[in-house]
């Protein structure tokens, strides 16, 4: 699973995902990517779980860019625990995708084959997607 190796703030705040993506909004790596389209929070086994399909997928030949980390850690307090006693431990680690932000690129691949390859993904994520070429 994909978390950092060390953090300077062991938790954070939730944090707001209003607006579009600053950075990260255009296919800079491969020739083909995957766009969000609606801002959420992508767990990091989401992340693997679509990294393995991919990868599995472009076994012929190709090169895959995962260009989202999960950086934030998102705290739980154990079930039926009273109010109070302070925030919970980590429970998972997410990134934070915002609207129009890139989450993968592909390349050296034909148009068809990664459009494929990005639809059966885009059923694995909690948000609508788009499929992108670069700009050439």
């Amino acid at each position: 699973m994909l978390f950092p190796k060390r953090v300077k703030y062991r938790k954070a705040q939730r944090g707001r995902m209003k607006g579009l993506a600053v950075s990260g909004s255009t296919v800079c790596f491969g020739e083909y990517g995957l766009k969000a389209i609606e801002p959420a929070w992508l767990k990091n086994n989401q992340i693997e779980t679509v990294r393995v399909i991919l990868t599995r997928r472009l076994r012929r030949g190709g090169k895959l860019w995962i260009r989202i980390f999960p950086d934030k850690p998102i705290t739980k307090k154990p079930a039926e625990t009273r109010m109070g006693k302070g925030k919970g431990d980590v429970d998972k680690w997410v990134a934070v995708i915002r609207r129009g932000m890139v989450l993968f690129e592909m390349g050296g691949v034909p148009e068809d084959y990664a459009r494929e390859s990005f639809r059966l993904i885009s059923y694995k994520f909690p948000f609508k997607t788009m499929f992108v070429v670069r700009k050439r």
